[in-house]
């Protein structure tokens, strides 16, 4: 079976430009070791890669590390003043990245690709590709050096339980017979792991991704991120048009957060989050839009960066600063988004 309509992908649908995802093949896939192939091919090493396309940032210990187009993977030890690149075994995109402590952590990206790091991004190893399946992965998310899941498009669930010496495809632990796109997992402080995506989809698990449940969402339109609170049982799910909904029980009921710029309501999609150590939330999306809270979601601030360009991801800065990435890189902007000294 194959699909035509334009799949809705967190991130990589607010950057187009970027993709050429139509007509996907949908394969089913079994527990696969990953081996690397014999002629590796290395990101080419560039100047400009801190200027080009970066769809996610993170941090590794006080180490930055943000990922992009061409298996670009860049690292800062100065709170992103400077970036350098790391070696990597690709040249395709990649779409998000996540540490699980300061030395270890995987990126994932097109062709299915999971690459991993054991020293805090400064080199990584490709540990799982599927070229078959002729789609990207979205996002990764593990709980400790063991144990992982990846999500993508066509209902993609790939589950580790040792650090990625071996992928599983698990997509059958979840209710998606219609295989909508997964574009975001992530943790909910004292419940469990949400993943949201294509038309709404909502799924949750209380034993942290062994058994999942569907939930029936309060928004039809694609979702592409969710974040958990640093309160316990509440989240956040965000996508196109500027919608925001917020739980406090995790995921059973729902409440839309109104967003107002200085023109009217926020119509620019979301697409990354973070939490940052006080409890306040960040989030980024187009037209750079970078929203913030200080009450774990219930209200926020709104500020459209006046060169409106795409924003991906966004993660915390020294000095209360924020980096933000997107088209045009990774750049450090003051704690609102705005440009530093303006």
């Amino acid at each position: 079976m194959s699909r035509c309509r334009p799949p809705a992908l967190r991130k990589t649908a607010l950057l187009a430009t970027a993709l050429s995802l139509l007509g996907f093949a949908t394969l089913s896939v079994p527990v696969v070791a990953a081996e690397a192939p014999a002629d590796v091919v290395y990101a080419t090493e560039s100047a400009k890669a801190a200027k080009s396309l970066m769809l996610d940032v993170v941090h590794a210990g006080q180490r930055l590390v943000a990922v992009g187009d061409r298996g670009h993977i860049l690292y800062s030890d100065d709170q992103g003043k400077s970036w350098k690149q790391a070696k990597v075994p690709t040249r395709q995109l990649l779409t998000a990245v996540y540490f699980v402590d300061d030395k270890h952590g995987w990126a994932v990206g097109h062709d299915a690709q999971i690459l991993a790091s054991e020293d805090g991004g400064l080199t990584w190893s490709k540990q799982f590709e599927d070229l078959k399946r002729e789609s990207p992965l979205l996002d990764v998310w593990f709980k400790d050096v063991n144990s992982g899941l990846a999500v993508g498009a066509y209902g993609a669930l790939l589950e580790t339980t040792d650090g990625g010496k071996h992928w599983e495809d698990v997509s059958d632990r979840l209710d998606n017979e219609d295989q909508f796109h997964l574009n975001a997992i992530a943790a909910v402080k004292d419940a469990g792991l949400f993943i949201v995506g294509e038309q709404g989809s909502m799924f949750r698990s209380a034993d942290w991704g062994q058994t999942w449940e569907k939930l029936e969402g309060p928004y039809e339109g694609s979702l592409f991120g969710v974040i958990g609170t640093a309160q316990a049982q509440t989240l956040l799910a965000y996508g196109l048009r500027g919608n925001l909904y917020r739980s406090t029980d995790f995921g059973s009921t729902w409440e839309q957060v109104e967003l107002q710029a200085a023109r009217g309501a926020l119509e620019f999609g979301l697409s990354g989050a973070t939490l940052l150590e006080d409890g306040s939330i960040v989030i980024v999306g187009n037209g750079g839009s970078v929203i913030s809270s200080s009450d774990n979601g219930e209200t926020f601030s709104v500020f459209n960066r006046p060169d409106r360009i795409s924003l991906s991801s966004v993660t915390a800065a020294g000095n209360g600063n924020l980096i933000l990435t997107g088209q045009g890189g990774v750049r450090i902007t003051s704690p609102n988004g705005a440009e530093l000294g303006k």
